[in-house]
């Protein structure tokens, strides 16, 4: 009787691991790349799953603060998963896994040809970007209009949104002329042809380190660990490139 209990205990034990949901909790701006990366990693781990939800870095580090169901963070930046690491939330090593790239988007503007130039226009009545206490992308859009003497012209037409994401929907639907989002939102496959981009020179503005962390659980999450290192791996090089991620070590 003893041993069926051993048995069953391992059985049981066994079962558990290979049935272990892995909680994402990641930045807006991952919509769409962490959904193929997560599809190329279910494909090679059939038994794997992965949950993605997504939010402005600085409102999901408030969430697992808050004691979260969240395994694993993917910020938009480098400096909210240290946030988290010093308050002893995590677990492991902090790994840079992609550098965002900003872009200006109009369905209405020739950004493509006018650059920044654009936004001097009179016909810009709203400019959205994402709240800079929350979303990196938003500091880092507000940090670069105050570096080219602009924002002080400009602060009385600025929509902040909740995220990127939400920030990028204002300038895909026309509700404002024009939107700083993500460079991975505007490469969306449903957003070809609906509107223009303008890359931002990478010069223009401080770099935007996206980096991840394991969240601490009551219960290590061994699947939480093997994705991470799937996100980091060559096995997803083309799909960060795809989104216009710029790759460690080259940027």
């Amino acid at each position: 009787m003893k041993k069926i209990i051993i048995s069953l205990a391992i059985i049981f034990a066994t079962l558990t691991v290979t049935a272990q949901k892995v909680n994402v909790a990641a930045a807006a701006n991952l919509r769409y790349v962490l959904e193929e990366i997560k599809t190329a990693y279910v494909k090679q781990n059939p038994k794997a799953k992965v949950n993605l939800t997504f939010g402005a870095s600085g409102m999901l580090v408030q969430q697992i603060q808050n004691g979260a169901n969240f395994d694993f963070f993917m910020a938009a930046d480098n400096e909210f998963p240290l946030k988290l690491k010093a308050k002893g939330l995590t677990i492991g090593a902090m790994s840079t896994y992609a550098f965002g790239k900003l872009a200006i988007y109009s369905t209405t503007l020739d950004v493509e040809k006018k650059g920044l130039e654009v936004l001097k226009s009179g016909s810009i009545k709203k400019i959205a970007i994402a709240n800079p206490e929350t979303a990196p992308y938003g500091e880092r859009s507000i940090e670069l209009l105050k570096s080219q003497k602009l924002y002080d012209g400009l602060k009385s037409k600025i929509v902040l949104g909740e995220n990127i994401s939400q920030t990028a929907q204002f300038a895909f639907t026309g509700n404002a002329e024009v939107g700083f989002i993500a460079l991975s939102l505007a490469l969306a496959p449903d957003m070809q042809g609906k509107g223009d981009y303008y890359i931002i020179p990478q010069s223009l503005y401080k770099p935007i380190e996206q980096a991840c962390i394991l969240i601490k659980t009551p219960v290590l999450n061994t699947e939480a660990a093997k994705f991470k290192r799937f996100v980091l791996s060559p096995a997803t090089k083309a799909i960060w490139e795809k989104f216009g991620y710029g790759l460690v070590g080259s940027k």
